[in-house]
């Protein structure tokens, strides 16, 4: 088929970036452009690739940003699982000229790398980008199966986590957030656990990021609270994001003096719950810090299920020079870090 034939569309803009996803249908969070504008910050430009062919549509969400003190850019993810989303793809699609569009739209650009976390639950991401750079298992994430009867889900819980969430609701209110006191409560609470596990700064975020999560019309934002029977105190939070099938456990704070109670198994337990009855179909718990599948994090994680899915990344360098150049200009000494030449600005962060 002729080149000719297949088009490829740069968006930039809410309206028609909704429009994609609308045709698409299954989608998640972390591909919305609302999504994107929460996550972007200067000098990114959230951008939506579409490849369209005959009735084949995939679209590809990326923040687009400068190379400081070059005439060069590279490209990435929002946080969380992005990669790209299709209509009408399947295991047999051959990705030859889809790639040849896509590289020729990163070479005209002067976009030098790409890299992508991609989405366990969305099908199909790794027929898009086979070939085409590279693709790494960075672990696992832990899934929830909302399909099954919530009896059995909780069969599958470890017998030490049931002790611990009948204890926490014997001692603890679940309410969902509904007042700007309820979240200020939240991100107080939120900043204590951050502080108590020494998070970088990116993890501080600030309460308009907050606002605009809850509000977003694209999806289902939900903060869970647990608050202590017997004072009334908010003692810990979760938020969940809902999209299309998928809810999210996107992020979550007890605060120091109750951490016996345990409410953010409690939190967990009730969303598992809520989403059953809802007729959602997975619950992603995600996984330990940095994707890894063998810390305290994941273990606790684990607890609730073993179904895990794999959390890939994709990792693509466009023009090999160049990256080459920027690396030895920046004397980058990491050997996993991609881009290798913006582990400084990582270091700085």
């Amino acid at each position: 088929m002729s080149l000719d034939k297949i088009t490829l569309e740069i968006i930039t803009n809410p309206i028609d970036w909704n429009g994609v996803l609308q045709e698409i249908v299954r989608f998640d969070f972390y591909h919305t452009f609302d999504y994107h504008l929460i996550e972007f910050i200067e000098d990114q430009v959230p951008t939506l690739i579409v490849y369209k062919n005959d009735n084949d549509i995939i679209a590809l969400p990326l923040l687009i940003r400068k190379i400081y003190n070059t005439n060069y850019y590279d490209a990435t993810s929002v946080y969380g699982y992005a990669g790209p989303i299709s209509k009408g793809i399947t295991s047999k699609f051959n990705n030859k000229l889809f790639i040849e569009k896509v590289m020729s739209f990163f070479q005209e650009n002067n976009i030098i790398s790409v890299f992508s976390r991609l989405n366990p639950y969305i099908n199909y991401q790794q027929d898009i980008l086979k070939n085409f750079g590279s693709i790494v298992n960075q672990g696992k994430v832990v899934n929830i199966d909302l399909t099954l009867d919530t009896t059995i889900q909780r069969q599958n819980y470890q017998s030490r986590l049931k002790t611990h969430i009948n204890k926490s609701r014997r001692n603890c209110i679940i309410k969902k957030a509904d007042t700007p006191k309820d979240l200020r409560d939240f991100i107080d609470i939120y900043y204590e656990n951050m502080n108590r596990v020494q998070a970088e700064d990116h993890y501080y975020f600030n309460q308009e990021y907050f606002d605009k999560i809850l509000t977003s019309k694209n999806f289902k934002a939900e903060l869970l609270l647990a608050l202590d029977k017997e004072s009334g105190v908010t003692i810990g939070g979760s938020l969940f994001v809902t999209t299309k099938n998928i809810v999210q456990y996107h992020l979550g704070a007890t605060k120091n003096e109750f951490l016996d109670v345990m409410p953010a198994k409690l939190l967990l337990d009730e969303m598992r719950i809520i989403a059953t009855k809802r007729g959602r179909q997975f619950f992603n718990l995600g996984g330990g810090l940095g994707g890894v599948h063998n810390d305290s994090l994941f273990n606790f994680k684990s607890s609730f299920s073993k179904d895990f899915k794999d959390f890939e990344l994709w990792k693509l360098i466009i023009n090999q020079k160049v990256y080459d150049e920027l690396v030895e200009a920046r004397k980058t000494t990491s050997t996993s870090f991609f881009p290798k030449y913006r582990f400084l600005d990582k270091i700085q962060l």
